[in-house]
């Protein structure tokens, strides 16, 4: 019981690295602002930028990027060093090297769950874009690499965030699939990509009707 007590907390740890509110931080210390009632509404870095400037957007996007692979260079520590633990002895029957790739599978999850439904702002959060970037390259960097290629493309022709987001989530679902990824692995990849799109709902109902803002529209807020 205290193995899997303790695998539990191993999960809630990764969600609360996935919550840590970093664009609300950014807005309430830089302007006195709830970043939640601006723009967007969202705390990511997108609104970051249109609401705060260019340069507390990159500070935001670096950590959120920095949250994802914490969380999975975390479980990937976590799991097997509880595993060699006297007083907590895992049941004689686990796989533990499936165990540790599934454990770091859910981790991923609850890293994203965490930034996208943080605790600490009533479960409102981002759209953990930028969280699954960082999970992305911690877990399989050609997946990664191949994902923030194509929204970097997608941003350059069409100056639109969420279209690039929705692309790069489906890259990521088609390279996690064609090359050779642990099954746990290619799952967490696919759940969270599909999550990610799910989470852009109303940017693709207004990309469909033509009315999703460009890059550039800047809400900047002056005291």
């Amino acid at each position: 019981m205290g193995f899997w007590i303790a695998s539990v907390a191993g999960l809630a740890i990764a969600y609360l690295l996935g919550s840590i509110p970093t664009g609300y931080l950014a807005g309430r210390l830089l302007k006195g602002v709830d970043i939640r009632e601006l723009g967007s509404k969202s705390t990511g870095a997108t609104n970051v930028l249109r609401t705060l400037g260019k340069w507390p957007a990159l500070v935001v996007l670096l950590v959120d990027v920095l949250k994802g692979a914490a969380a999975i260079v975390f479980a990937r520590w976590f799991y097997p060093w509880l595993q060699t633990l006297p007083s907590i002895s895992p049941p004689i029957a686990l796989d533990q090297q499936n165990f540790v790739l599934w454990a770091v599978c859910l981790a991923g999850l609850a890293v994203l769950l965490g930034h996208s439904r943080p605790i600490w702002l009533n479960f409102k959060g981002g759209k953990s874009v930028a969280t699954g970037l960082g999970l992305l390259l911690a877990i399989a960097w050609p997946v990664g690499l191949g994902a923030v290629t194509v929204f970097g493309i997608t941003l350059a022709i069409f100056r639109i965030v969420s279209l690039g987001s929705i692309l790069a989530a489906l890259t990521a679902i088609a390279l996690v699939c064609g090359l050779e990824q642990p099954l746990p692995y290619r799952l967490l990849v696919i759940a969270g990509s599909l999550y990610v799109i799910v989470r852009h709902r109303m940017n693709i109902q207004r990309l469909l009707t033509g009315t999703e803002p460009r890059l550039g529209r800047s809400a900047v807020i002056r005291n």
